[in-house]
């Protein structure tokens, strides 16, 4: 797990540079390198979250149903006692309490398809590394599976990347001299206007760079938000990436709060399928899969 400041500053980095997430959670990897494949795939991982996330809940819930003082709420709440709590609020619906636990993931190898997803999921914050600030020079992108296991498709999906490159690249090369001259003429020092022609000449040269160009961001969503993100996108009618990344994400919160998202997952996992005629008719396997995931034996 990160330390707070290193949290922090992971999340001002990722904005403002090109770096390679953590892979683990005592390590940050700030690397100026891209990868060695264009190629990326999706990564997730659990920088942090709130300590002792289902103690924290259980005592909000505890608080809601006794006239204990605060200063008492965790009294005698052993990890048990703890567990009770939430499998209680899970059976009689009640939510609120869960909203007191949050997560913060670092989600990298997607595309900018995938941002313009995950940001519609409102009660969440995010920071994204930005095309404005990072310059795009030799960028990652996703191939999406249907292209990769096609031949030709796959072919004439490397080539528009590669012509998205090299129009990125004219572009900014070419902002960037028009800007410094006009920087240059208007009396900036000349080291400064370089340095600022090329920020500038980026603004507007991204705006030819496609959706499959890659991303990295940080996330943070409280249990409640996962609860519907994991119900929309582990979906098998989600769209394969956002379902990916989602997977990743609810692995990973299940190491650290398995009570707390005992019933996560997609509708059919605890009850009928809720997409009608546009079910993939797949619920047993699906089921499954997550009681899998979960660690449950079949």
């Amino acid at each position: 797990m990160l330390k707070t400041d290193s949290g922090v500053a992971l999340l001002g980095a990722i904005c403002y540079n090109k770096l390679i997430m953590p892979t683990c959670y005592n390590r940050v990897q700030q690397e100026q390198e891209v990868l060695t494949m264009p190629q990326v795939k999706p990564i997730v991982t659990l920088i942090s979250h709130t300590p002792q996330p289902e103690r924290t809940v259980a005592a909000a819930a505890r608080l809601c149903y006794s006239p204990a003082h605060l200063d008492e709420v965790f009294d005698g709440m052993t990890p048990e006692k703890a567990a009770g709590f939430v499998d209680m609020l899970s059976e009689i619906g009640h939510q609120s309490p869960i909203e007191h636990a949050s997560f913060t993931f670092g989600i990298e190898g997607v595309s900018r398809a995938l941002l313009a997803q995950i940001t519609r999921h409102r009660i969440a914050s995010f920071s994204v590394q930005s095309q404005r600030y990072v310059v795009e020079d030799g960028f990652d992108y996703v191939i999406p599976p249907e292209i990769e296991k096609d031949a030709q498709a796959k072919a004439l999906f490397v080539e528009a990347m590669d012509q998205a490159q090299r129009a990125y690249s004219r572009l900014l090369e070419q902002l960037a001299r028009t800007h410094e001259a006009a920087m240059a003429a208007d009396g900036m020092d000349p080291k400064r206007a370089k340095a600022a022609a090329r920020k500038k000449a980026a603004e507007d040269a991204r705006f030819v760079l496609p959706n499959a160009c890659d991303t990295k961001m940080v996330v943070t969503m409280n249990a409640r938000s996962l609860y519907n993100f994991f119900s929309l996108r582990c979906c098998n009618r989600a769209q394969w990436e956002i379902r990916e990344v989602a997977r990743q994400m609810l692995a990973l919160v299940l190491k650290v709060a398995p009570h707390l998202f005992a019933k996560a997952g997609p509708p059919c996992v605890s009850g009928p399928c809720t997409e009608g005629r546009m079910s993939c008719g797949k619920a047993k396997e699906v089921r499954e899969a997550f009681a899998s995931l979960r660690g449950e034996r079949q």
